[in-house]
C-alpha cells in the first residue's frame, strides 16, 4: 500500500513541476488557474519613463481597455504612484497584448499643474515571463511605456 502512496506522490510532484514550465515555454493563457497580473509606476510626465527626475503620480486611475475600448480591469496608484492589476483572462494572451492598452484617465495637471489638462496617458503592454504561486499561474505583464495622447475615454 505504501509503494501506491509513494508513486502517486510522485506523480504528483512531476505534474506540479512540468505544468507551469510548458505553459510559460507557450506564453498562452488557457488553463483554469491561470491570472493576469499587470504592475507598474504613473509618473507626472507626458512621455513617463520612469526618469528619476519626474515625480510619481499618487491616485491616479488606471484602466486596461481592450478592443474597442472595453475596460476589462481598473487599478489605483497608491501614494509611491504603483498600481496592480489582477484577473482570470478571457482572452489568449497574444491578443491581450496586440489589442489592450492601459490608460491612465486622471489628467495630468492633477499630478502637475503645469502639465496638459487635455489628453490621457496610454501605454501599451509587454510580457516578462510566468511565476508560480502553488495552483497559481501568473501571467505578469507591465507597462511597456506611457506617452500622452489626446483622445477622450
Amino acid at each position: 500500500m505504501a509503494s501506491k502512496s509513494a508513486v502517486f506522490v510522485l506523480l504528483m510532484v512531476v505534474v506540479a513541476v512540468a505544468a507551469p514550465i510548458a505553459v510559460a515555454q507557450l506564453g498562452t493563457v488557457g488553463r483554469l488557474l491561470d491570472r493576469i497580473r499587470i504592475q507598474g509606476t504613473v509618473f507626472c510626465s507626458i512621455n513617463a519613463t520612469g526618469s528619476t527626475a519626474s515625480p510619481v503620480f499618487p491616485n491616479a486611475r488606471v484602466q486596461l481597455r481592450c478592443g474597442i475600448g472595453d475596460v476589462v480591469s481598473r487599478a489605483t496608484t497608491n501614494r509611491l504612484g504603483l498600481f496592480l492589476m489582477q484577473f482570470i483572462p478571457r482572452q489568449t494572451l497574444s491578443s491581450i497584448l496586440a489589442e489592450c492598452n492601459l490608460f491612465v484617465i486622471t489628467p495630468l495637471a492633477r499630478c502637475n499643474a503645469t502639465l496638459p489638462g487635455v489628453g490621457v496617458l496610454r501605454s501599451p503592454l509587454q510580457f516578462i515571463g510566468n511565476t508560480t504561486v502553488g495552483l497559481i499561474n501568473n501571467i505578469n505583464i507591465v507597462p511597456g511605456g506611457f506617452v500622452l495622447v489626446n483622445v477622450t475615454v
